[in-house]
């Protein structure tokens, strides 16, 4: 049986894969303060793939249908994406990117480049690189 103090919370993955991303999206919000990380990351997907279906959405930037749900309604009260009923499926929400949307994007593309290279930066280009690999294994 394991004692309390065995349980190091600062060697724990979650805690420190939390502190992580708190400090990401620090340095996120004072780079690109008109748009959450989550927002930029639908902005980003649209502006790569064209519009999309609401739940195709979703899972091509892991959020759950009540997340992306919520997510496209809020960028949609800020202008920068529509939705329509998809004339296959009307059940089904087709997102787009407005003019504004997709602009915000193109701009802001390259600062997101930059928040990404403030995040690594404690490691060098090597390490950089492996730690990405790494992330990318385990989901």
């Amino acid at each position: 049986m394991i004692k309390p103090t065995d349980y190091a919370l600062d060697d724990q993955v979650g805690y420190i894969l939390r502190r992580v991303t708190q400090r990401h999206l620090t340095i996120f919000a004072e780079a690109i303060p008109e748009v959450t990380t989550t927002q930029f990351a639908v902005l980003a997907r649209l502006s790569q793939r064209g519009p999309l279906s609401q739940n195709h959405l979703g899972r091509e930037t892991s959020m759950d249908a009540a997340t992306i749900k919520g997510v496209v309604d809020r960028l949609t009260k800020l202008g920068l994406t529509t939705t329509k009923p998809d004339p296959e499926d009307r059940r089904r929400l087709t997102v787009s990117l407005t003019d504004a949307g997709a602009r915000l994007f193109y701009e802001r593309a390259e600062t997101g480049l930059r928040v990404s290279a403030s995040t690594l930066a404690p490691l060098n280009t090597e390490e950089q690189a492996s730690f990405l690999a790494l992330l990318a294994r385990l989901v």
